[in-house]
């Protein structure tokens, strides 16, 4: 039976409505399992952490979290040798390393240091680098495929002389100094971090590796280790931290199935009186350890001098 204009119109709203109601009943369960998959396979897994809070970070546009400056992904991840070895990278141009652009040809070397093979695999080895190509495929010298997760003490003070702030000629603002260490795997001068241990807080981790690299805790006293003890729950308190980043990190240990993902937290001693208690003693990681200004012209590891950047900003000091 035929229908009129009118009765045309009322059918063809109600029409939409259910196949609307049968679309979604059909895609939605499909769409929640692969955001669900997503999140499982890229998320930080940081989350035991009482500072630390999960936050999404870009893939393939150059930008690192909380920076609010662009950075071209994978300098130094893409540099050669490989560290404490004399691999060489597949060279990989900077347009062609996000995974997004075709590259037959890539053929990046499959490299895993002999030191990590000797150790457990903590993690299934389907991954890719969420930020692109690196020239190298396998471990390297990180011990889980995917991310292997750091964390960045930053312990500052501002650098003094007859106990008032020293202040720059030419920005004139005042000067930073930070807990600097200098890496005996490549000489290279770093915030004093390292990873985080398998069920280990972020929090647990930013005290030990700063005890570890910057005061040689690891060979001190009962007695002194108890006054460390003391002086870190004055030092690294929740009142004090101040996330400066949480993320991806152009590290060059980083390859196509392993790379690190860190945060960087700063503890700032306003006054001076808890860190100036500290007596700075290389140990672990660290060949030298001493007290550093804080300005752009510094060469550190990794991307240390984009996160000591975002400190001095937080701090409206020299930079």
């Amino acid at each position: 039976m035929g229908l009129n204009v009118r009765q045309r119109l009322r059918v063809r709203p109600l029409y939409r409505q259910h196949l609307w109601h049968l679309i979604m009943a059909t895609c939605m369960p499909y769409t929640s399992l692969l955001v669900c998959c997503i999140w499982i396979r890229h998320s930080v897994s940081l989350t035991l952490s009482s500072w630390y809070k999960p936050v999404p970070y870009k893939v393939c546009p150059a930008l690192h979290h909380g920076m609010g400056t662009p950075l071209m992904i994978h300098v130094k991840a893409r540099s050669s040798p490989y560290p404490e070895s004399q691999v060489e990278r597949y060279p990989v141009p900077d347009n062609y390393v996000s995974w997004s652009i075709p590259w037959a040809e890539y053929e990046p070397l499959d490299y895993t240091a002999d030191i990590v093979r000797a150790g457990p695999e903590w993690a299934d080895p389907d991954f890719s680098n969420p930020m692109g190509r690196t020239g190298i495929t396998s471990r390297g010298l990180l011990g889980k495929w995917g991310p292997n997760h750091a964390a960045d003490p930053i312990v500052t003070r501002w650098k003094r002389e007859a106990g008032e702030k020293v202040i720059h000629e030419q920005s004139g603002k005042p000067i930073l100094q930070f807990v600097a260490i200098k890496r005996k795997d490549c000489g290279e001068w770093a915030i004093p971090g390292g990873m985080v241990d398998n069920g280990e807080l972020v929090s647990a981790t930013l005290k030990r590796e700063f005890g570890e690299e910057a005061l040689d805790s690891l060979t001190a006293s009962k007695h002194e280790k108890d006054r460390l003890r003391r002086l870190f729950q004055s030092i690294f308190s929740n009142e004090k931290a101040k996330e400066v980043f949480a993320g991806y990190v152009d590290d060059p240990r980083n390859t196509d199935s392993a790379w690190v993902e860190t945060v960087a937290t700063n503890f700032h001693d306003d006054t001076g009186d808890s860190v100036g208690q500290l007596d700075l003693q290389s140990g672990d990681d660290a060949g030298h350890v001493q007290w550093s200004d804080i300005d752009q012209k510094l060469q550190l590891y990794a991307t240390h001098s984009h996160f000591l950047k975002r400190v001095t900003e937080m701090w409206g000091a020299h930079w």
